[in-house]
Parts: structure tokens; C-alpha cells; sequence
């Protein structure tokens, strides 16, 4: 979807539009050539009568998109704004679901159907349950603040396993500034026992994580910037031992020269990345085969920093990306969550 920058003004400054109130610059001609097909293994899922479609325009700095098939609407994160917000498939109509936030950032649903939600300002993993009120799964290891909790994935035993780099603490812009009380983990966690275990200690900024269909896999992406000149923008694959824990951690892709960010598993097992940092050409989402081949790009005009899948039938790519919520329908679905 095209849209003018009048168009786009008036978006931000009110919470929804419907379609027959946007301004057209010109139609997607089918195929959307924003969709390449890098290795005949991503025909497949490309859509031809399907278009990358701008849902909404408005964030400082959307993230964490989590859909909730029951009630047909996708949770997503607005940072900076200390706001989380609804995106209704009905409609279309975008409304403030929580705010203030605490500067929610990444946002997963439990086996149960919860909402889990990482949150920059209080540094902790909150659950809310059916009845609205919010239950603090994890916000302290070893009697140390969590620095703030970034991005989590589910496993099927129930466990929550997340990323703590920190990001909200290092500035006032999506968090409060602090020192670092912890190293930058990632944390499998017991929502019964509440009990917490490091899983991974060998990143500078663990981010967006996710597991194979079969959970066989944990893959992580790793934001820090590199240590030395030609260094990998890594997205780095572990096994799973056991369920609860992780061994044999290697390199899956080299992001560079752009950074990766949230990731997502689909039921063949590719690895659909957010990409971006790099400009055009670049930004928008990577997609890899489980060999770590690049197969396809979704090219976006902004900065990618996370995704999902939802819809109906599972087979609709939500991307929260800077300023803007996209979508865009794929001959796949994501792999089976809540």
C-alpha cells in the first residue's frame, strides 16, 4: 500500500483509518515486486495476487507483535510511547490496549493463552491473566535486577525462555537509564517453580529468539555491535538438550552488512528474520532455509524490528516496523503457537 504523506500524517495523529478514507499514490501491480524470490525454494510462498499492505502509521518505535486468534486482533509494542496497542483484522481500527506499558517490548502468548510481555522500565516478565491483572513471572537472578528483558518464544513443556540485553536501561528512550546489575543472558524459565536457569552467555546483545518446529533448535540473535572489524551481525543456532538447555552454539547467518532483530520459525523450519539498519535494499525481512541459505526479502521502506505470524489461518506476516505496522499474506504459517 502506497500512501502520501498527507495520507500519512493524518494516520498518526488519528488512531485508525478505514480504507475508503486513504490517499492513493498509485496501485501495487501484482506480482508486489517488494516480495524477491532470491532461491527457487521461496516461490512457493510467495502469494502472486498478494501485496505488502501499510496497516497503520503512527509508532516511534513499533515492536513485539503477538496475535490473539480468539479474538481476531494483534497486540503490538510502541516503545518510546510507552504504550502497547490493538490492531483489529475486522476493521482495521488501531486502539491503545495498555498504556502506560512500563516500555513493553517483546510479547509471546503461553500455552495457556496468556499474554507475556518483556518490559524495559520495571525490567521484569509480567504475565496477564484472563482476568486483566498482571502477574510478575521473573524480575530479579540471583538477587540482581534483570537488566530489561527484550524478546521471548514458548516451549511446548510451558517453559519461557528470554533475552535480557538490556537495551531499556542504556538510555531514557525506551526505558530509564541504570547500570547493569547482570550480564546479558538468556534465561529459560519455570512459570510453576519460578525457577530460572541461565541458558546462554556467549553474546554481547542476545535479542530475538525462536525454536525449530520440532524444538530440536534454539535460534538467537545477537544485536551487540562487532568486536573487531569484519566480524559477524550474527543469528546464532543452538541445540536443545533435554528441553532445558542448549549446546554446540554456531553461527546460522552473518546479518552484516545490515542487523537482525525478532525472528520467527514457519512449519518448514525457515527462519523468517527482521532486517535493517542497512537502508534500501536491504530493510524489511530476510528469509533463510534451515541450511541458512537466504531464500527471499520482503522489502520494506523502514527499519524491521520484529514480526509474526497470524490471521486466520496463520498464513498472514505482521512486521512492526519503525514508524508502521505492515502485513503481507504468505503460502506458509508460522509454527504452531497459542
Amino acid at each position: 500500500m502506497n500512501i502520501t504523506a498527507g495520507a500519512a500524517t493524518a494516520l498518526a495523529l488519528k488512531p485508525w483509518v478505514l480504507a475508503e478514507e486513504q490517499e492513493w499514490k498509485s496501485p501495487v501491480v501484482y506480482p508486489d515486486p517488494a516480495v524477491e524470490v532470491i532461491d527457487p525454494r521461496f516461490a512457493k510462498y510467495k502469494v502472486g495476487n498478494a501485496a505488502v499492505e501499510r496497516l497503520y502509521v503512527g509508532t516511534r518505535w513499533a515492536e513485539g507483535p503477538v496475535w490473539f486468534a480468539d479474538g481476531r486482533y494483534l497486540l503490538f509494542s510502541d516503545i518510546p510511547n510507552n504504550r502497547m496497542l490493538r490492531w483489529l483484522e475486522e476493521t482495521g481500527e488501531v486502539s491503545v490496549f495498555r498504556s502506560p506499558s512500563n516500555y513493553s517490548n517483546g510479547n509471546y502468548r503461553d500455552r495457556q493463552g496468556r499474554l507475556l510481555t518483556c518490559e524495559h522500565d520495571t525490567r521484569r516478565v509480567t504475565r496477564t491473566e484472563y482476568d486483566g491483572t498482571i502477574t510478575v513471572l521473573m524480575d530479579r537472578f540471583q538477587d540482581k535486577k534483570l537488566n530489561a528483558p527484550n524478546d521471548l518464544a514458548v516451549h511446548s513443556d510451558g517453559a519461557i525462555w528470554f533475552s535480557d540485553p538490556g537495551y531499556g536501561i542504556m538510555s531514557n528512550y525506551e526505558g530509564h537509564k541504570a547500570p547493569f546489575e547482570l550480564p546479558a543472558n538468556v534465561y529459560r524459565l519455570d512459570p510453576k517453580t519460578r525457577e530460572a536457569t541461565v541458558v546462554a552467555t556467549d553474546m554481547d546483545k542476545p535479542n530475538g529468539l525462536c525454536f525449530s518446529p520440532d524444538e530440536k533448535r534454539l535460534y538467537i540473535v545477537d544485536t551487540g555491535p562487532p568486536k573487531n572489524p569484519g566480524d559477524p551481525l550474527p543469528i546464532r543456532v543452538y541445540d536443545v538438550v533435554d528441553s532445558v538447555r542448549l549446546k554446540n552454539g554456531r553461527l546460522f547467518v552473518n546479518m552484516s552488512p545490515g542487523s537482525s532483530d525478532g525472528i520467527r520459525c514457519d512449519v518448514d523450519g525457515n527462519i523468517w528474520s527482521a532486517a535493517g539498519w542497512a537502508g534500501e535494499g536491504y530493510n524489511g525481512v530476510h528469509v533463510f532455509a534451515p541450511d541458512g541459505t537466504l531464500i527471499g526479502k520482503i522489502h520494506l521502506p523502514e527499519t524491521c524490528a520484529n514480526l509474526c505470524f497470524g490471521g486466520t489461518k496463520r498464513n498472514r506476516l505482521f512486521m512492526t516496523a519503525s514508524q508502521s505496522l505492515y502485513a503481507i499474506y504468505v503460502e506458509t504459517q508460522g509454527a504452531q503457537t497459542p
